[in-house]
């Protein structure tokens, strides 16, 4: 049985480490006692396999020489039949099961029997939204031109790919038998332009899509009735509501990017909740949410937790995904970077990582950033909610999480287990190494 680690234990665990680690910090430009040691998780482990997380690299399903070189989100240079193979082999290493059919039951069973549900699987007819994480598209940013549906910038943004839901949506409809006209996309904050849009409806018209404005055959976003309360109960602003699509659902995936962010450090799966509601982050009247998130203190109340446990967010999320194909840094980058740190050696990152554990994905995910770069993923308060998320029935801040409730009613419980990697060249946690029930990390290469 996987344990859930108080903030004591976690404490003491970090201590006893020292001594294991004390050669040196485990990255480039760690400030000098920001991190906590490696290998010591805290929280509960998710998933079918506790605190797995897969992470597939596929250096063929890019053929993208850079900006100049057409965009990288035509077929000619993300390879669609590469994102299948990837996809595919993400979901049958997440279930422990080499067959697609098989994997996707024992997901949804497992994701059903977590929430009181029963030894159930997918039932035809329940409907799944797909949340991709689509900022380079916001509507209020000048990138798309609201009459015409085109981007005039950031056309190289890295936004999930195109080919990427594709490959997931190939899966959903002939794997897990979900019928096009029972998925809905949708980021809230997006114009869906027509240079993905016609990517995503020749393939699959049935699905529904959801944007901001609703123009040119996608559906507008409408906010439904079911609340969402900030646990730090913030007075005087206007109540959150989530999509009527959300609430309608009885699943959801998230499907965010893997990028680094200036002002708060990383922006993953979590973050990309930030466009599951229909308004803008710092829109006048309601609640901040920048305020918390850009916070470069510890022991704070950080309002991701609420996201990620929210009963028709985190709480309908049965598979957590990050495209990696093409990674940089948020908002400063107009188009992605490649990596030098190993085993990317100067190419595209070109890689998707997987798990039905939120703030699991999220840890291995900030490993990633952080080996790759000095700078912004390493800020004090970068993982903060990360240590808030893993010990929401008992956080470092005090706050008590409730995001389903006007008046603190019901603590959430940990919503999944944190750590970090021994080192950026294993890239082992403590499941992979026998030594803990924390995060495992399944490496997969295709192509």
């Amino acid at each position: 049985m996987t344990h859930i680690f108080t903030r004591r234990t976690f404490l003491q665990h970090a201590a006893a480490a020292g001594g294991a680690v004390g050669l040196g910090r485990l990255w480039a430009g760690e400030p000098a006692g920001g991190e906590p040691q490696p290998l010591t998780p805290i929280g509960q482990a998710r998933g079918v396999h506790p605190g797995r997380v897969v992470w597939v690299h596929d250096p063929e399903v890019t053929d993208w020489e850079g900006p100049g070189d057409g965009h990288w989100y035509q077929d000619n240079h993300t390879k669609q039949d590469h994102a299948d193979q990837m996809v595919a082999r993400a979901v049958c290493d997440l279930a422990g099961d080499g067959t697609p059919r098989r994997a996707w039951d024992k997901l949804f069973r497992h994701f059903n029997l977590t929430r009181g549900k029963g030894d159930v699987g997918y039932r035809p007819g329940e409907k799944i939204v797909i949340k991709p994480n689509w900022v380079g598209m916001i509507w209020r940013e000048g990138a798309v031109d609201p009459e015409t549906y085109q981007l005039v910038k950031r056309q190289d943004y890295m936004n999930t790919a195109p080919q990427m839901i594709i490959a997931l949506l190939r899966q959903l409809v002939e794997a897990a038998g979900v019928a096009e006209s029972d998925i809905t996309i949708c980021d809230t904050l997006a114009y869906l332009v027509n240079e993905y849009y016609e990517i995503l409806h020749s393939d699959y018209p049935q699905v529904r899509y959801e944007d901001f404005a609703g123009r040119f055959g996608r559906i507008q976003v409408q906010s439904s009735t079911a609340p969402l309360y900030w646990s730090c109960r913030p007075a005087g602003v206007m109540q959150d509501y989530v999509p009527q699509c959300f609430a309608e659902s009885e699943y959801l995936i998230n499907f965010a990017n893997l990028k680094a962010h200036t002002g708060a450090g990383v922006t993953l799966c979590a973050k990309n909740h930030f466009g599951s509601l229909v308004r803008w982050p710092v829109q006048k009247g309601y609640f901040d949410m920048h305020r918390a998130s850009f916070s470069r203190g510890t022991q704070v109340y950080r309002e991701l937790v609420d996201l990620m446990g929210h009963a028709h967010l985190g709480g309908k999320t049965v598979l957590y995904l990050l495209d990696g194909l093409y990674s940089g840094k948020h908002p400063i980058d107009p188009a992605p970077r490649r990596w030098a740190s190993p085993p990317f050696d100067g190419q595209w990152a070109a890689s998707l990582l997987a798990s039905q554990d939120p703030v699991a994905i999220d840890s291995v995910a900030v490993d990633f950033l952080r080996a790759e770069w000095d700078d912004h993923p390493h800020r004090p308060g970068a993982d903060e909610y990360l240590h808030e998320a893993a010990l929401a029935h008992a956080p470092p801040s005090g706050t008590f999480y409730d995001p389903n409730h006007a008046t603190p009613e019901k603590r959430l419980a940990s919503l999944g287990v944190h750590e970090h990697w021994n080192n950026a060249l294993e890239k082992k946690y403590s499941r992979n190494l026998g030594s803990g029930e924390g995060i495992e990390l399944v490496s997969a290469r295709v192509g």
